[in-house]
């Protein structure tokens, strides 16, 4: 495996196939949470955690599509982990927006070092499933959408 993770230099993901993934990982997310029992007790919130990070990785590919799959996974850790570290600055405002509903769905309300791992784990499995289907969702850069 390459430095970048890119296992076909010079090819560009599908922004529609990786703007499909990030609808069906947040249909995958949001199942998580509202049907706990589906999943071991033992994991907790977790899975929605990773759940939500691996959209994240998604997201980043479908926002630069010509981009190695390493840089993709590092924007995605980065966001998430600033996302999470956010919440340890309190603010009325910042309060008032993590108890609305999409608030609390993208930022959350505390703070967990172990939702970092939880993150880590998403970008990493997202990234799997990129270089394990990306020979399908590929497409050369001049074809790109």
């Amino acid at each position: 495996m390459s430095e970048s993770f890119d296992p076909r230099p010079g090819h560009s993901r599908s922004r529609l196939g990786y703007a499909l993934a990030v609808l069906a990982t947040i249909a995958a997310g949001l199942a998580s949470r509202h049907f706990p029992g589906l999943q071991p007790a033992f994991l907790g919130k977790y899975p929605g955690d990773a759940l939500w990070a691996m959209m994240v990785f998604f997201a980043g590919g479908a926002i630069v599509p010509a981009a190695r799959s390493g840089r993709v996974a590092g924007l995605a850790l980065a966001t998430a982990g600033s996302v999470e570290f956010l919440k340890l600055w309190q603010t009325p405002a910042w309060s008032s927006i993590r108890h609305s509903t999409i608030g609390h769905l993208i930022f959350g309300h505390a703070f967990s070092w172990q939702n970092l791992l939880a993150y880590a784990v998403g970008v990493l499995a997202g990234l799997v499933v990129e270089l394990l289907i990306w020979p399908r969702v590929a497409v050369p850069v001049s074809q790109a959408d």
